[in-house]
């Protein structure tokens, strides 16, 4: 017999459901990491911050459907507030792309970009690694950089990262290690 992993979001989610401006605890518990999972798969902190917009006014509006889900024999696909989150901002971000393709934008900004004098990461090597890691994980195919920025950022379990991915925890595990080979592979090449 497996124990039953509890939400451990559900009293808030109650609470939420009762009055919604009660949400709050919630958002401010989530804010930042799907925040940082947006900017991870747009790589623009503005867009990241529309998507993250659309992704808490998603939840609050379709809280009062959400169900969790244990996993058990009958329905093996178990799903907690977090899951179901990163679900809407993982659709949210698909919807944004599909967006910026049908009316793309110039940026201005990217005209006149400059170098930010006091990001200490241009001059310090230890910096110049992780950003040459975060290089090689930003050019990984979406799925296995969504999975490794989903394990490795927000700590999520492979059950968890399977169900915001739409995967098998089989297919996550195989995703980590390609991706991981990957990186590895690509930061070797650029030594």
């Amino acid at each position: 017999m497996r124990p039953v992993r509890l939400d451990l979001d559900r009293s808030l989610v109650v609470a939420a459901r009762d009055d919604p401006a009660r949400f709050d605890a919630l958002y401010r518990k989530y804010v930042a990491q799907v925040y940082s999972f947006a900017t991870y798969e747009l790589r623009d902190r503005h867009d990241a911050e529309d998507v993250t917009a659309r992704t808490f006014l998603s939840a609050l509006a379709g809280l009062p459907g959400f169900t969790e889900r244990t996993a058990d024999p009958d329905e093996p696909e178990a799903s907690s507030f977090r899951v179901w989150l990163f679900t809407i901002a993982r659709h949210a971000i698909a919807e944004h792309r599909r967006s910026r393709r049908r009316h793309p934008a110039t940026d201005l900004g990217a005209a006149v970009e400059l170098a930010d004098p006091t990001d200490p990461s241009r001059t310090v090597e230890r910096h110049e690694d992780a950003g040459s890691a975060w290089r090689a994980v930003a050019d990984l195919p979406g799925d296995r950089r969504r999975a490794l920025v989903l394990r490795f950022v927000h700590e999520m379990t492979t059950a968890e990262i399977a169900a915001v991915l739409g995967r098998s925890e089989g297919a996550v595990r195989v995703l980590i290690h390609r991706a991981l080979r990957s990186v590895a592979a690509d930061l070797d090449r650029r030594r």
